[in-house]
């Protein structure tokens, strides 16, 4: 399959949904609204979203279904971001190429316009759909929740600012990053199969993908901060250094973390033997994880 081709499909078709289902730039408050569209509209990979998507096409769901859920991710994800960009946090002035949301607004704009995408997340995540038990959507709401918050994501980023200046080892480290960035990328690709009706066994082995292509992510996500082209990244690197943060490159050297995140792709894909070629995507996926340049 082209990979490429299919990215940039999926993305389209993402970016138009959620073209639809955010207000209008004109409408109150619209400095706002102006904030949200910056950070949510301005590019990026889309890969959580897209995850669930191919994760219910392995499983033979009816993806269109899916696209609320999907988007929902993606203002999940977003939001995360603004707030990690602030000066309290990453401080970072540039995000994709393009100011971050307190750079071209101001903080306070910023952090309330991470606050409406999440709970914007949570409106679209919890939509009813067609020809799914509710209790089957329930389950795929509360599984975010919980990937997102303080036995996830949020506190995997506590759990990092708290590894800044100080030795930290490699099995501290898989915490930190599971938590951190693969939780959400997990979710992704275990609600996917849920909510595509997959069977107990489909979704057990799509959870176990995702979490393996979780690590990868974030193990090249350090790689990159180090070797990466700031100008392709669309923001600085050599940030991790600088603020002495615990990654993989600065733990095991960059050979060893290329290594690692190999492995990484290598377990993803033996998690997908059981399905046929539709599950392509996900292996192709799995690749590109390490092999991208932002």
């Amino acid at each position: 399959m082209d990979l490429k081709h299919y990215l940039q499909t999926n993305r389209s078709q993402i970016e138009t949904a959620l073209e639809s289902l955010l207000p209008r730039p004109d409408a109150p408050p619209v400095r706002l609204n102006q904030a949200i569209r910056h950070s949510l509209m301005g590019g990026g990979k889309r890969l959580r979203p897209i995850l669930v998507l191919a994760s219910a096409d392995a499983v033979g769901g009816d993806r269109s279904r899916l696209l609320p859920f999907a988007c929902g991710m993606e203002c999940l994800h977003t939001y995360s971001l603004i707030h990690d960009d602030l000066p309290a946090m990453d401080n970072d002035d540039y995000r994709r190429g393009r100011p971050t949301c307190h750079k071209q607004f101001d903080e306070a704009t910023a952090i309330l316009a991470g606050d409406a995408l999440l709970t914007l997340a949570f409106e679209l995540a919890s939509r009813p759909i067609d020809g799914i038990d509710p209790e089957v959507v329930l389950t795929a709401v509360r599984q975010l929740a919980v990937d997102a918050g303080f036995a996830g994501m949020v506190g995997g980023q506590m759990l990092d600012l708290l590894a800044e200046n100080r030795k930290v080892q490699l099995d501290e480290l898989r915490i930190i990053h599971r938590m951190k960035t693969g939780a959400l990328i997990r979710c992704a690709c275990e609600a996917g199969a849920r909510l595509g009706g997959g069977n107990p066994s489909q979704i057990e082995a799509l959870k176990h993908y995702g979490a393996a292509i979780g690590l990868a992510f974030q193990i090249t996500d350090d790689l990159l901060d180090v070797i990466g082209d700031s100008h392709l990244m669309g923001k600085a690197t050599g940030k991790d250094q600088a603020n002495a943060k615990a990654t993989y490159p600065a733990i095991m050297g960059v050979p060893a973390a290329q290594s690692l995140a190999s492995e990484q792709v290598q377990s993803a894909l033996r998690c997908l033997e059981p399905f046929s070629s539709v599950a392509d995507p996900l292996r192709n996926l799995a690749r590109y994880i390490i092999e991208r340049t932002n």
